[in-house]
């Protein structure tokens, strides 16, 4: 029986999500103590969680960021929030899909349906974790982290994009076109502007792990990443 982790802090609507996905034959489990999200979700082990954005202390996106960090669990988020921003902030953090409120109850059920599908299909003998290396610099895509002499940081999806085709495509530049033909999804509209704050982004997460002066510029033609000549690793 799969499993439903529901994080709303709206105890009547969190009682209404429970009944109608048990009344579908799933298992339920609700998060009472929202300082502990990510307690809560290693103990019960779901095979997807219902986030909303609006929580006490921490936001859902903050939650959502510490569960990529040690699951790909499906992750649908519910707001009240409509606006294009925190759904294009939802996606970049992780989360599979938004649902904003109010909505209706065949939907959230029509979507936690197809997302079991995929991950119960499509993903499903993905068990191995796939790991991108170049001159030391570890990538982990689908966790959306990456390291570098012990230390790591995590990524936004767009940086993971981004530093998985620069640390493919190394040393060779990777032009503009390129990166932003690997940003463009059905959900999210993407211009230079995106590619240059993602890029920038990445810069501040490669200088976390003191290797920032990797990503060069290359102008007129794109961005490129490369290793330090002298010592072969990343700098």
């Amino acid at each position: 029986m799969h499993k439903i982790m529901i994080c709303e802090d709206d105890p009547k609507l969190a009682e209404l999500l429970q009944a109608n996905i048990e009344k579908y034959g799933y298992e339920t489990g609700v998060v009472r103590d929202f300082d502990r999200v990510l307690d809560f979700f290693k103990a019960y082990d779901p095979h997807l969680v219902l986030m909303d954005v609006n929580l006490p202390r921490y936001d859902g996106f903050y939650w959502c960021r510490q569960i990529r960090a040690v699951s790909k669990c499906r992750l649908l988020f519910i707001s009240a929030r409509s606006g294009e921003m925190d759904q294009v902030m939802a996606l970049e953090y992780g989360g599979d899909d938004y649902i904003t409120k109010p909505f209706h109850m065949e939907v959230v059920m029509a979507k936690i349906r197809s997302q079991l599908r995929r991950a119960d299909g499509e993903y499903a003998d993905q068990a191995e974790e796939r790991v991108v290396q170049l001159s030391g610099l570890r990538l982990y895509p689908e966790r959306m982290e990456t390291e570098l002499g012990g230390k790591s940081v995590l990524l936004t999806k767009k940086e993971a994009v981004l530093l998985e085709a620069l640390m493919r495509q190394s040393p060779r530049v990777a032009s503009r076109e390129a990166l932003l033909e690997k940003l463009w999804d059905d959900q999210t509209f993407v211009d230079e502007n995106t590619l240059n704050v993602n890029i920038a982004r990445l810069r501040k997460k490669l200088q976390e792990l003191n290797a920032d002066d990797g990503l060069e510029t290359v102008r007129g033609a794109g961005y490129r990443l490369l290793p330090s000549r002298e010592t072969g690793e990343m700098r």
